[in-house]
């Protein structure tokens, strides 16, 4: 065994980076506040498709910029003070939305999800998961005509990319999901693409075979970071100020809290917003099945058959990580999903929210920390932390041993937005 890492965060980013690691030979601590999947990790979709490469901030965002800016869109909502006070982030993001910095971030993107798609059917193997996997793909969902033209540059992408995808028109739609209601003109099924039936479910069984493997997961609230006084290594203090732990290596992989723990901790300032997101399990009427999970692009919803019923998905509400909860979003998309599918009644009293955390380039920092050696980031995933984590943690092992990776490490280097 070689030295001790402390991983803080147990989404799917940390648990993998863990697993990782631990592969590599280092004596591996995950340290989490709630334990794994249990938090950002929980809420999303399932999916882990290719077709995830585009980012939100892509050339097209001019164009529907002044309708988003009046902040009625089901797929997007705002917080006026919140985009104030982080006007650099917002300037940042927007200035993006132009096609040279497209072509980067969907070449970095599609790199880190192919390599990350075949990290997750290695460990859903070794896990014991794959009953969890779907590989049917998803739907995108298009009410009109006019809404499916609207889609030519993201179809154009991935073409490019050679990303598998059928269109389809109502007939074919209704051969593949015959219980969604006839209101769709046209649909794109990304065949290419994989989904699970209980995201939280695969993290936890990440981290079973973590332990498994004699992996030490710790369930508490690590506060801060400090350098030990060796200098040669660092010290992790507990929320309670007293309980304290050594290692000489620490992978900061905590998703939306990266950025107050590097401010509170180092001083470090992060340029990331958070793009909060709800979701609701709901039973089906008269037995009505969905096969895999459905975009409805007009509706703003993602709708996936889970292990725990089928869950409603919202769109991105750009708010403070800790602002009160504002269900607006969910009751249109739940609206929405009425008018396509035989939705039966909420199975849970309240709706989940979790903050997805997102760069102004859309593209997760993952490398050494400048100026902090022995501290290493992996966060920032915006949309795609779940599918995304598995080949984080094996570009993040790479670097961390010095060797040549997978992928091309330079798009998602730390030092884009942390100075050294």
């Amino acid at each position: 065994m070689t030295d001790a890492v402390a991983v803080l965060g147990a989404g799917m980013v940390g648990v993998a980076c863990a697993l990782e690691l631990q592969r590599r030979g280092y004596n591996v601590t995950l340290y989490d506040r709630a334990g794994p999947g249990r938090e950002t990790s929980y809420g999303n979709a399932g999916v882990i498709a290719r077709s995830s490469l585009i980012p939100f901030n892509h050339s097209g965002l001019w164009a529907s910029l002044p309708r988003l800016l009046g902040n009625r869109s089901a797929g997007f909502r705002y917080t006026p003070a919140f985009i104030a006070r982080n006007l650099p982030w917002a300037l940042g993001f927007l200035s993006r939305a132009r096609a040279g910095a497209f072509a980067q971030t969907t070449t970095a993107l599609d790199a880190l999800i192919r390599l990350s798609t075949q990290e997750h059917l290695r460990l859903l193997d070794e896990a014991g998961a794959t009953q969890r996997l779907r590989a049917n793909g998803w739907l995108f969902l298009y009410r009109s005509e006019a809404g499916f033209a609207a889609s030519r540059f993201a179809r154009a992408t991935y073409d490019k990319f050679g990303i598998d995808t059928q269109t389809l028109g109502s007939s074919g739609l209704s051969d593949l999901e015959p219980q969604l209601k006839p209101i769709f003109a046209r649909a794109l099924w990304v065949k290419d693409s994989y989904s699970v039936d209980n995201p939280g479910r695969v993290v936890e069984a990440y981290a079973s075979l973590f332990a498994a493997r004699g992996g030490r997961i710790r369930q508490a609230h690590v506060d801060t970071l400090a350098r030990s006084q060796s200098e040669n290594g660092w010290q992790l203090t507990e929320e309670d100020g007293t309980s304290q732990h050594a290692a000489s290596q620490v992978v900061l992989a905590l998703g939306p809290w990266t950025k107050a723990f590097l401010a509170r901790s180092l001083g470090i300032d992060v340029p990331m917003a958070f793009e909060r997101g709800y979701h609701m399990h709901y039973g089906a009427e008269q037995g009505a099945v969905l096969q895999r999970p459905v975009y409805d692009t007009a509706g703003a919803y993602v709708l996936s058959p889970m292990e725990q019923g089928l869950r409603l998905s919202t769109g991105v509400q750009l708010s403070a990580h800790d602002a009160p909860g504002d269900t607006v979003q969910l009751e249109l998309a739940e609206r929405a999903a009425r008018q396509a599918f035989p939705l039966g009644e909420r199975l849970e009293p309240q709706a989940w929210l979790g903050s997805r955390p997102t760069l102004p380039d859309c593209r997760p920092i993952i490398g050494a920390c400048p100026r902090q050696s022995g501290l290493w980031l992996a966060f920032g995933h915006q949309h795609i932390g779940f599918s995304t984590g598995t080949g984080t943690a094996a570009l993040l092992g790479s670097l961390m041993a010095g060797e040549q990776a997978a992928i091309d490490p330079a798009p998602f280097r730390p030092e884009r937005f942390l100075r050294s």
